[in-house]
């Protein structure tokens, strides 16, 4: 059975669950896999805030309790809807954890699985532009991830990372987590940076936040992929559960 922590952040969990659906090969109600989703997003710390010092509370604990309650009810494969989650600094205590627990959970890394997900649908690429909260870029995961598999990671300046990425996510009047859709302003903004990366070389663009692909559903603008790093975990977990049930995918 499928397990996933939902609330980092509750939208992007959602969009989770619909991604295991639209990817999985079903014909009937019943063909469908067994998900169990837990969110509990008031007991998360921010992960960002975490990683820049705003609180001394480790996200990693509560997202640890979580899967712990979904390895009770009898998951087998989970992941974690969030890049900024997957930060050595989060994401080493819950492996570690996980381990010394004696958990037999296994535990999908998402970063990698857009490692793989280049490897075999995009092996052309070499240059790969990512948009992302402060915080993953500020861990650098995607870097020091993607680099063994010969890929060179981009990033906008920090500037528009700032005052458009991040903000496009997090601002309490437009941004994706407060409303729970793509404004228009935050679409906009998100484009603009698609764009910044193009001229820049990028020969793919990550959408390294999980609300990223909810306002950017589409799999290329102006003929640049567009990989949704929610869509490689959705496909990962089904992969991982019954290799018959994935969709085939088409570029």
């Amino acid at each position: 059975m499928i397990g996933v922590v939902g609330g980092v952040g509750p939208f992007a969990g959602l969009d989770l669950l619909k991604k295991i659906l639209d990817q999985t090969e079903a014909q009937s109600d019943q063909d469908h896999l067994t998900v169990f989703s837990i969110s509990q997003p008031a007991t998360i710390m921010d992960r960002t805030a975490y990683l820049f010092g705003e609180t001394d509370l480790n996200p990693a604990r509560p997202i640890l309790d979580q899967l712990h309650q979904l390895e009770k009810i009898g998951t087998t494969v989970a992941g974690i809807p969030c890049n900024t989650a997957h930060a050595a600094p989060i994401m080493n205590v819950i492996e570690d954890e996980l381990d010394a627990s004696g958990s037999q959970l296994h535990l999908l890394n998402m970063i990698q699985e857009v490692g793989l997900f280049l490897q075999r649908y995009y092996p052309s690429v070499q240059t790969v532009g990512l948009l992302s909260t402060t915080g993953t870029s500020y861990s650098r995961v995607y870097p020091q991830t993607l680099e063994p598999f010969g890929i060179q990671v981009i990033e906008p300046e920090q500037q528009t990372v700032k005052e458009m990425v991040h903000r496009a996510i997090y601002d309490t009047s437009y941004g994706i987590k407060a409303c729970g859709y793509a404004t228009e302003k935050a679409r906009i903004d998100v484009l603009s940076a698609i764009n910044r990366l193009g001229e820049r070389g990028a020969e793919a663009v990550i959408l390294g936040c999980t609300e990223l692909p909810i306002a950017v559903p589409e799999k290329e603008i102006d003929g640049l992929p567009q990989i949704d790093s929610t869509m490689t975990l959705a496909r990962a977990l089904i992969r991982t559960i019954d290799p018959q049930k994935l969709r085939p995918w088409q570029n």
